[in-house]
């Protein structure tokens, strides 16, 4: 526009029109200026107006985008700190598989270093979450230890299978424990000395199972092992043998007796018809609301539909409807 402006009339206002000799050259000079300014003019308008278009038009797509009162979710990145119970190591880890899974950037580190470590790293404050396989005493709880059970979990009486028995009682199982039956001929098995198998001081899977049967502190080990499956292992492989296991460990390898004529089962742990169960907790210091995003996240999957499901799929019971 400008270029066809200075062509119009700068260009000539060294020259009049021909045939009209009335009007000076300067005149047609001054005439010419006067377009090219108001030209100058109406193209500044122009862009100033269409700037303005595009600002509203960029405004437009900003609220499409993101509308108000929304915004995008943070992505989730970092390492997660797990120590704790053995007897909870499997679903730990199964839960752990589907949380990086869901939360590619996240990093899982699950240490099965026994129920009382676990809450003992968490109170120190080198752990995000202990795992328990019994309930926390008063001094923990006093500490700061808040519990988050996860899981109903039964404990398995388990023999070799040569010692010929099947079923115990509650009475027979803590005279076995105590030393004060020693062969399993005398409950009607077989001719064999009885090993005493079962899990190391501060195990929560041995002080459930001493708790219950009111045997704290009373029992007469031949051999305290360390994790679940030492104790299969040991159970499965020495004549007379018998040992307690969680029931998510239970691998076919050993006998599992009743206990009081009722079955080692998830149902039967549910309507509290088999004696033997305890929870399994996952502890934090201070209440889930104070803890890291991180950690809130973890606690969100494993107590939702789809974490309660994986704790179902382990063997234990799930403490919500999968």
């Amino acid at each position: 526009m400008l270029h066809r402006l200075l062509q119009m009339g700068f260009c000539r206002q060294s020259k009049a029109p021909e045939g009209d000799s009335s009007v000076p050259a300067r005149q047609w000079g001054r005439r010419a200026l006067a377009l090219v300014l108001a030209g100058l003019g109406i193209w500044i308008l122009e862009g100033l107006w269409g700037y303005g278009q595009v600002s509203r038009l960029s405004e437009g797509r900003g609220r499409e985008v993101e509308p108000e009162g929304q915004s995008e979710e943070p992505v989730l990145s970092g390492t997660l700190q797990i120590f704790g119970s053995t007897s909870m190591d499997r679903v730990m880890n199964a839960l752990a598989q589907s949380f990086v899974e869901k939360y590619p950037q996240v990093t899982v580190v699950i240490i099965p270093a026994g129920s009382s470590a676990g809450i003992e790293a968490v109170l120190s404050g080198s752990a995000h979450i202990g795992c328990s396989s019994r309930e926390l005493t008063e001094e923990e709880k006093a500490a700061g230890a808040v519990e988050q059970i996860l899981a109903l979990d039964g404990l398995a009486v388990c023999v070799e299978a040569s010692c010929g028995i099947t079923e115990l009682t509650g009475g027979q199982l803590a005279e076995l424990y105590t030393g004060a039956v020693r062969n399993w001929s005398r409950l009607g098995g077989s001719d064999l000395p009885v090993v005493l198998v079962g899990r190391e001081a501060g195990s929560g899977t041995r002080e459930a199972f001493e708790r219950l049967l009111s045997l704290t502190d009373l029992c007469t080990y031949a051999n305290e092992l360390n994790s679940t499956g030492a104790v299969l292992a040991r159970v499965a492989s020495v004549p007379g043998a018998v040992g307690y296991v969680s029931f998510d460990g239970l691998d076919g390898s050993v006998t599992v007796v009743t206990l009081d004529g009722v079955e080692a089962s998830p149902e039967n742990v549910i309507s509290g018809a088999y004696p033997l169960s305890r929870p399994l907790v996952m502890v934090t210091k201070g209440e889930i609301s104070g803890q890291e995003q991180i950690v809130q996240a973890w606690f969100d999957f494993a107590l939702g539909k789809e974490g309660q499901s994986i704790v179902e799929e382990t063997g234990l019971i799930p403490v919500q409807e999968p």
